[in-house]
């Protein structure tokens, strides 16, 4: 059976393509190219030199700046911190990269994310992988039923200290980067080489008092503790961002418990029920907390049992029932 892999050049999809091949897949590669950089180019090629595989380049670049790149800009703009791997995994690559390596003849579909793809009642669900350091189920939370009967996940059991290692026995070596990956430096930098009118704007404290001016909310997250230009005997942190102002106070006012998150969707496309107790995660690197959830269409209100710091409106509130992956929103305000 013949299987697309998304290969990036990576160790991650380099040994889910070698793993395939060992299983007796018939394996090829394909490449969504985001960007004016060969480097990423010119390593898929050598991972799939290494591999023995065909490679197929697919040009996304124009799609991935109006998918991707316009989206998290804009979002920034608005006062948000946006999560652009969730989106990216959504409209590029089990979108419009999964319809490419359909005409390739491709059966299935295969990418290097550590999660775990289980059968579920005649259906699929996705748990946390095996190396929990490592797991990427945070980011796959609006993937369809579809997508994940025609992909595979082979990384899913493996920890990633063994696949480096693999990887290196077979000739690639990789320095891996938790970065944005079409940013090179500072975001702060990349928005401001995109043309927008600079809104300048207040910093309050909670009290509506000014206590500086800023030069545009994209400079901005919540939790944020530098750069905030304000000269005051004791620290002051981001707590809100809204109607271009940024409201800056204590760091115990960054703990709240509440929130409502938009555009919920659910692996096994309904929810638990419209009430339900689960485990919460407000970022990636969040470790999750318990909390209450209140389903109202495609609306989540969320209450955790203990005050969560920083919860951040543009992120993604993904759930969970133990290692199992229910579904999540986008993070839209913070409740007090």
């Amino acid at each position: 059976m013949k299987v697309a892999v998304a290969l990036s050049g990576g160790v991650d999809s380099f040994v889910s393509a070698l793993l395939l091949k060992q299983e007796g897949y018939e394996v090829t590669g394909i490449f969504m190219r985001v960007s004016d950089d060969e480097k990423p180019v010119e390593g898929s090629r050598f991972a799939a030199s290494l591999l023995n595989i065909e490679l197929h380049i697919v040009d996304l670049r124009e799609s991935f700046r109006k998918l991707v790149i316009e989206p998290f800009v804009k979002s920034y703009l608005e006062g948000k911190t946006p999560n652009p791997c969730v989106v990216c995994n959504e409209v590029m690559k089990f979108s419009l990269l999964k319809k490419e390596a359909k005409k390739l003849g491709a059966a299935l579909f295969a990418t290097g994310h550590y999660v775990r793809k289980v059968p579920w009642n005649g259906k699929w669900v996705l748990f946390k992988g095996k190396d929990q350091n490592r797991d990427q189920s945070y980011f796959l939370w609006r993937i369809s039923q579809r997508d994940l009967e025609e992909t595979l996940f082979p990384l899913g059991d493996k920890r990633k200290e063994e696949v480096k290692e693999l990887a290196r026995s077979y000739g690639l070596i990789r320095e891996e980067s938790r970065e944005v990956c079409f940013i090179k430096g500072d975001y702060r930098t990349f928005i401001e080489n995109f043309p927008f009118e600079r809104k300048e704007g207040p910093i309050l404290d909670l009290e509506g008092k000014v206590l500086g001016w800023h030069k545009g909310v994209h400079l901005f997250t919540i939790g944020q503790r530098h750069g905030l230009g304000l000269k005051k005997e004791r620290p002051f942190y981001v707590l809100k961002i809204e109607d271009n102002k940024v409201i800056v106070g204590p760091k115990e006012a960054l703990y709240k418990r509440r929130l409502r998150a938009k555009e919920a969707k659910w692996i096994l496309e309904e929810p638990p029920s419209t009430e339900f107790f689960c485990h919460g995660k407000i970022r990636y690197q969040h470790e999750g907390a318990p909390c209450k959830v209140l389903v109202r269409e495609e609306e989540i209100l969320c209450e955790f049992l203990e005050p969560q710091m920083a919860i951040t409106p543009g992120q993604a509130l993904v759930l969970y029932e133990d290692d199992r992956l229910l579904g999540g929103g986008w993070i839209e305000e913070v409740i007090d």
